[in-house]
């Protein structure tokens, strides 16, 4: 198998709201739209984000949605090339419907980190790099 992503696949509560949070508010752009499914283009096209009812995800993976709540095990890292533009990206995700779970801050390796929660509570880490890293912009 090789080492590659195709589609992430978020299950969402509302996939109204889903799509208003990442296509309008922060203007990523859809890839295609299905009732019950929307995806989204990441990076330069190479994998998408997919939003789905959580119900309708679990029940394609064949497991219960059991609706738990807090930490979900993942977060998502969305890496830019400078400090300054990691409190701009969390304002423009906090602008689009985020909560702001911790604001930009210095990190012990070096650059400044910060995190959000998308309106479903999936964990989104902003950082800037610090070397070799696969930026966003």
């Amino acid at each position: 198998m090789k080492p590659h992503v195709s589609v992430i696949t978020l299950g969402v509560e509302d996939l109204d709201r889903a799509a208003r949070f990442y296509r309008d508010g922060l203007g990523w752009p859809a890839h295609q739209e299905y009732p019950g499914w929307i995806a989204l283009r990441l990076g330069g096209g190479a994998a998408v984000l997919g939003l789905m009812p959580v119900a309708s995800l679990a029940a394609d993976a064949g497991v219960p949605a059991d609706g738990g709540s807090g930490f979900r095990g993942a977060t998502f890292s969305y890496v830019v090339r400078s400090d300054d533009r990691v409190a701009e990206v969390l304002a423009e995700a906090e602008k689009a419907g985020a909560i702001i779970i911790k604001p930009a801050e210095q990190t012990p390796w070096g650059g400044c980190g910060g995190t959000f929660a998308d309106p479903d509570g999936h964990m989104w880490k902003v950082a800037s790099g610090t070397g070799d890293q696969p930026y966003a912009e």
